[in-house]
């Protein structure tokens, strides 16, 4: 529901640390102890904050060895303010609650034909979408089975897609293209969704 995703960007926000936070990830990324000692908090601290702005998609964090940095979402921060924007444009009352609520909806609707179309009864993908935006949501659909976390082989990658397709080198550059995965030496791992090219930003 879009007005609860809203509620929660907004009450993430409404801490002075936290805003401190966003303030200090606008110059780039930090890991925790870095924020904890430029704020004068404690790292658990720091933790607590960080599970909030993660969970409302204002930071994503990404995993360097043993460190942890976390980087500003920008583009979540610009579609949240400017769907409030939207809100108290279009709506005076509850009305455009409402409409975004059904926005959301049919975005759903229109996601699952795609993947009813393009998808066989058994899963197989029938072939790649050459329109940008069903490409996206082929491919959120098709990573949403990888396990976040886990390290996979290039081999294990192409066997994975090849449950698909069997053009799997073709599909493993666009998951690396579009951000749902990151390679490292031949290693192949899941980034954060919010780092995902979203076929919604498309719409």
């Amino acid at each position: 529901m879009q007005l609860e995703k809203l509620v929660t960007f907004y009450k993430a926000l409404g801490d002075p640390t936290r805003l401190r936070i966003v303030a200090l990830l606008a110059n780039g990324p930090l890991h925790g102890q870095a924020l904890a000692g430029k704020l004068g908090v404690t790292p658990p601290t720091i933790t607590h904050h960080m599970a909030k702005l993660r969970e409302a998609g204002i930071v994503y964090e990404r995993r360097e060895k043993n460190t942890i940095y976390f980087t500003l979402h920008e583009t979540n921060l610009t579609r949240k303010s400017q769907a409030l924007l939207t809100l108290l444009d279009k709506a005076k009352g509850t009305e455009g609650a409402a409409e975004m609520e059904e926005t959301d909806e049919k975005w759903a609707a229109e996601k699952m034909q795609v993947i009813r179309h393009f998808f066989t009864a058994d899963g197989r993908l029938k072939h790649i979408p050459t329109q940008r935006k069903k490409k996206l949501i082929v491919f959120e659909h098709m990573v949403r089975g990888l396990e976040r976390g886990r390290k996979y082989e290039e081999r294990e990658i192409n066997e994975y897609i090849r449950r698909f397709h069997d053009d799997y080198a073709t599909i493993r550059r666009e998951f690396v293209m579009n951000h749902y995965m990151y390679r490292e030496n031949g290693i192949y791992e899941l980034n954060p969704p919010e780092m995902w090219a979203k076929a919604e930003d498309l719409r």
